[in-house]
């Protein structure tokens, strides 16, 4: 198995190695690729020590059966062809290219079997974008979901590493924002990306396209506010679903907990503290909404493993097992 990581000292980088260990996937020859400033530096894979090597178009012009990316839009948009085209799939986690209409954007538990035969890029989808099509997608094939209304309150590891940085300065005193538009620390900032001529940012209407085009439900009517909130690890949504059939709580309560991809709170909440190394979506507080075919949960996820370096390991897994058989 031949396996290249682009992006692999960053924070999502050096989870998706993590993930691959869990695993246990067997990897005869791993490089591992970031800026020049990280050329040899040394990372870790079940023990054995791989030199980070900077990345050139010349590097992906080698052979692998995997090519992940976490090296944001614009590397990918970039170097993710040029592995494309001497490589079997590349998952790529940046924004780059899911809004492209010929290229899967995938959570495998959702939509998984746009993997069957497929060779090229797939899009790993926004961090809580993932977490709440899980549950949606149980609901969805029970009552038929036609209206979704969303709060999310995001931590600041989706920012990456300065996003930690600056909580960390502010909460020792500083008064430089740093990345964001307002202080962070003992506050929330309700912005995430740019404002389009919408009224909504550009976090938002990533989650709008997203879920409709990984749930398949083109005229899904949604609207998003997106949150940055004084958290280091997982963020957390609050979700408003109403459905085409009147819900049935007993049905919806023991299919969320039958399904292999979330873990179902009925008597108690989750907070991201709680979280720990899950890779799973975690939800609970359900509840009807405003009337018998509405329904309201909370839902957490590990924004850096459910919301990233994890389902992009499954869309490997999974394009694995569809092709062996």
């Amino acid at each position: 198995m031949r396996i290249a990581i682009v992006g692999a000292t960053g924070e999502v980088g050096r989870m998706m190695l993590t993930c691959l260990e869990e695993n246990n996937v067997q990897i005869s020859d791993l490089d591992l690729y970031a800026s020049k400033r990280s050329q040899g530096s040394t990372l870790y894979y079940i023990d054995n020590p791989v030199k980070v090597q900077t990345l050139t178009e010349a590097s992906l012009l080698k052979h692998y059966d995997y090519v992940f990316f976490s090296a944001g839009a614009g590397i990918a948009k970039t170097f993710a062809p040029i592995a494309a085209e001497a490589s079997e799939l590349v998952i790529d986690n940046s924004s780059g290219f899911r809004q492209e209409q010929h290229i899967p954007l995938v959570v495998p538990a959702v939509n998984g079997d746009l993997l069957a035969g497929y060779n090229g890029i797939v899009a790993n989808p926004n961090c809580s974008t993932i977490q709440i099509v899980l549950p949606l997608a149980v609901l969805d094939k029970l009552f038929g979901l036609k209206q979704l209304v969303v709060s999310t309150y995001q931590s600041v590891s989706g920012s990456g590493h300065q996003g930690i940085v600056a909580l960390q300065n502010q909460r020792k005193g500083s008064v430089d924002k740093g990345i964001y538009p307002h202080i962070i620390d003992l506050n929330v900032i309700p912005q995430i990306g740019g404002f389009l001529d919408s009224g909504y940012s550009q976090e938002e209407e990533k989650m709008h396209f997203e879920s409709r085009k990984i749930l398949r439900l083109p005229e899904l009517k949604v609207s998003v506010t997106t949150v940055r909130v004084p958290v280091i690890y997982g963020h957390s949504a609050s979700v408003y679903a109403e459905f085409e059939r009147e819900v049935d709580m007993h049905q919806a309560e023991h299919a969320l907990q039958q399904a292999s991809t979330i873990v179902y709170y009925p008597n108690s909440y989750i907070t991201p503290l709680d979280l720990g190394n899950s890779n799973d979506s975690h939800t609970c507080r359900l509840r009807l909404g405003c009337d018998s075919k509405s329904l309201s949960f909370w839902n957490v996820g590990n924004n850096v493993r459910l919301g990233a370096a994890a389902n992009a390991v499954e869309i490997f897994k999974m394009h694995r097992q569809l092709k062996a058989e």
